[in-house]
């Protein structure tokens, strides 16, 4: 089949026409990056028009897990609670964020699909509309945070511009798995139930509720090669004032440029069938 016949049969032009045409979506939303922010905002505002507390209704439940879990798991483990509570509960947000924004990259394309299928808006914008709305909800956990850290006394310790680093590596991160996972659940609709029982089960094995010198036995391979806990503690050992693993920033470095290079190509590959798929 000459190229001319192919064109006309698959549309396709050809892998590096793909590649520029996904690098242009690219820089077509970060020009409109004031409209992911507003959809994302918009987001926020509209899950909970009518309501008093607002977003801070999720904070309150939020803070209630944070204090049953580390008062009775303190006593479990054997730890004071000024050790152990700022642990859960830095542990609990930051977890939180990072599941928030994979298993909601499930409904990045599908819950956009009327505006997709009708408008000629980058796709990026709706993978950074997700992205920005999970960092939204993370502004207002952040006041058990900054609770926990003031009332234990932790704030004498804490390093920000480490943990400022270490939030850009967790978003980094994150936002190529909520982008590769919201590409393939466009595709096959049983990937969101996947997601979720994949995340309820990271959550269990990654120390947010637990300790991670508790695990000294099997430390290299349930804690060394977990990306969610690197993303973890990238950002809360520096506010906890406790220094880093060496690996850690190497690590989440280069699992955001292979993850970052392998999504980017399948979304090139897809990215004119993804409408189709919706």
């Amino acid at each position: 089949m000459d190229t001319a016949t192919h064109m006309l049969r698959t549309g396709r032009r050809g892998a590096l026409f793909e590649f520029n045409m996904a690098f242009q979506d690219l820089r077509n939303s970060a020009r409109r990056l004031g409209l992911a922010w507003s959809l994302a905002s918009h987001d926020v505002v509209s899950r909970y028009r009518g309501s008093i507390l607002g977003p801070f209704w999720i904070t309150l439940s939020m803070g209630l897990m944070v204090l049953g879990i580390g008062v009775v798991y303190a006593q479990l483990f054997g730890v004071t609670l000024g050790e152990f509570l700022p642990l859960v509960a830095l542990g609990i947000v930051f977890f939180g964020t990072i599941s928030s924004i994979i298993t909601e990259g499930c409904d990045t394309f599908v819950s956009a699909s009327s505006m997709l299928s009708q408008t000629n808006l980058p796709m990026f914008t709706f993978v950074w509309r997700t992205v920005l709305r999970n960092l939204i909800n993370l502004a207002h956990h952040l006041v058990i945070v900054v609770a926990v850290l003031v009332f234990y006394g932790y704030w004498r310790h804490t390093n920000l511009p480490g943990a400022a680093i270490g939030l850009v590596f967790l978003v980094a991160n994150a936002a190529w798995i909520s982008m590769l996972i919201a590409i393939a659940s466009a595709r096959f609709r049983d990937i969101p139930q996947l997601v979720v029982s994949v995340m309820q089960f990271a959550m269990f094995v990654t120390p947010v509720f637990w300790p991670a010198e508790r695990l000294a036995g099997a430390k290299h391979a349930v804690l060394a090669f977990n990306p969610f806990y690197h993303m973890l503690e990238a950002v809360r050992a520096p506010l906890l004032g406790v220094p880093i693993a060496p690996h850690t920033y190497s690590f989440l470095a280069v699992m955001a440029l292979v993850g970052w290079g392998l999504t980017f190509s399948l979304f090139a590959v897809t990215r004119r069938r993804i409408v189709h798929f919706l």
